[in-house]
């Protein structure tokens, strides 16, 4: 295991594991922490993967560990690697298995006290009509043919169904919408897994939560997001569903048949991969892409769904019930990306496994509205904890891949959670915070206590004291809708 005695500390926000640390690794490992965070981080096998990352064939620059890391199937989640396309691999576990599990920001014209006498009605028919919970579906089925659809165009497909806007799709990384996708080179499984699912949030770590901006800590920044003190937002938190897990699975079986054949040697079977330029490679590239389009048709549908709830409880009050999206913003997913590493332009597919892209100021993929402050990046903290809206900046360009944090990081397993407390308790807690709280199974609440994650606001410091994002706005829960 790594301890502390191994890692180098670079300054205040940055340690490194040094290339000498093991003989087979090609790039040195670079966590982003706190001495907090980092205590934390070494308690798991999170670091250990990381150094097993870095053995990976093509890697360039760093291994690279947010402040949120945590130990995950074979890369840890707050994991980030950047593979030369021309020699390095693609990993389906350094993506994730919910493949673009991502985060949607919508604002209303609200303040929280015009919406308080409404919140419990609020809630409870968010719940009724944003399905969620393990294996369910939801308003729409999909025949063959508009399966295949959603995979190749995302976002566009709910556009062209009234689901969306055009300002919908301008404010979603890639336009809602990854180019290269086949349909074709995912498995009936998986889209039958995902049939009913468009339009439902899962379960898990999976929501949506109605919130109030409680602080304003970047006014240019905020001022071009929309977003003001005391303003209710909704945050959907959700990925691929059932369709995105199988993918993962049926590649890592496909890459076992043939890494040997390809002589790669891997320290974990875990980090299963090929190269990107190989056949396999380039299927399961052209997969991963389609499930990331279904993702961004999830989360949009869901929008949709919101803006309908929104409408219909607020709509005979005289409140405005519109939801404007702000952004949409994947930390599951690889991305065809051009970086500088070592003084050179290189093309790289950066594995983003719980970590959020964050471009900086006057990147030409940003919306025009956003160009001149950064891109959004949206983190959510836990049911009972603030969450945050963060922007990029050109020092994640330069130390970390224009990647930074995308959420609170657990600390604590699922099951030690469930010992921890009951779900009816912990309901019970939430609601005298003045927390709404609406979910399908006691147990799976209890999961996702607020105490099983690592404190939200030392992940902010970290990724700001790196230089990797900055704090644009702090967001507190109203109502909590869960699986």
């Amino acid at each position: 295991m790594v301890t502390k005695a191994d890692l180098v500390q670079i300054s205040p926000y940055i340690w490194e594991i040094p290339k000498s640390y093991r003989a087979d690794m090609r790039v040195p490992a670079r966590i982003f922490a706190t001495q907090e965070l980092l205590d934390k981080a070494l308690e798991d096998r999170s670091i250990e993967q990381l150094v097993n990352a870095a053995t990976l064939p093509g890697i360039v620059g760093y291994a690279i560990a947010m402040p949120d890391v945590h130990q995950g199937y074979g890369f840890p989640v707050g994991g980030v690697a950047a593979m030369d396309v021309e020699t390095g691999v693609i990993s389906p576990g350094a993506i994730g298995y919910d493949i673009n599990c991502g985060v949607r920001l919508l604002a209303s014209n609200l303040q929280a006290e015009e919406l308080a006498p409404h919140m419990e009605e609020l809630a409870t028919a968010l719940y009724r009509n944003c399905p969620s919970g393990v294996g369910v579906g939801g308003r729409y089925k999909l025949k063959a043919r508009e399966m295949d659809r959603v995979l190749e165009e995302g976002a566009l497909w709910c556009l062209e169904r009234g689901l969306a806007t055009e300002d919908d799709l301008e404010h979603t990384e890639a336009n809602g919408r990854i180019p290269g996708a086949d349909a074709g080179k995912v498995s009936a499984r998986a889209k039958d897994r995902a049939r009913d699912q468009l339009g439902t949030l899962g379960a898990g770590n999976h929501f949506l939560e109605v919130d109030r901006i409680t602080e304003i800590l970047d006014p240019e920044a905020a001022e071009a997001f929309g977003l003001r003190r005391g303003q209710v937002v909704v945050l959907i938190h959700c990925g691929s569903r059932g369709l995105g897990h199988q993918v993962c699975t049926d590649y890592v079986r496909e890459f076992a048949k043939v890494v040997h054949r390809y002589g790669i040697d891997l320290p974990d079977r875990e980090l299963m991969c090929a190269p990107l330029r190989s056949r396999e490679g380039q299927d399961y590239e052209a997969a991963m892409k389609a499930a990331a389009n279904f993702a961004f048709a999830n989360r949009q549908t869901l929008a949709a769904l919101a803006r309908e709830t929104f409408q219909a409880v607020l709509g005979r009050t005289g409140l405005d019930p519109h939801l404007r999206q702000v952004y949409d913003v994947a930390h599951n997913i690889g991305k065809t990306e051009v970086h500088t590493v070592q003084g050179r332009q290189v093309t790289v597919c950066v594995h983003r496994k719980g970590a959020t892209r964050a471009f900086p100021p006057g990147h030409p993929e940003l919306p025009s509205d956003y160009r001149h402050v950064g891109q959004p990046v949206l983190v959510p903290g836990s049911m009972g904890t603030a969450s945050y809206v963060l922007a990029g900046t050109a020092g994640a360009m330069e130390r970390s891949f224009g990647s930074t944090c995308h959420g609170a990081g657990r600390m604590m397993s699922r099951t030690r959670a469930r010992k921890s407390i009951r779900g009816e308790d912990l309901q019970a807690r939430l609601q005298r915070q003045g927390i709404a709280v609406r979910a399908g199974s006691m147990r799976g609440l209890a999961e996702e206590a607020p105490f099983a994650y690592k404190r939200v606001e030392a992940v902010i410091e970290a990724v700001e004291g790196a230089g990797i994002a900055r704090a644009v706005a702090r967001l507190e829960p109203l109502a909590v809708i869960k699986g």
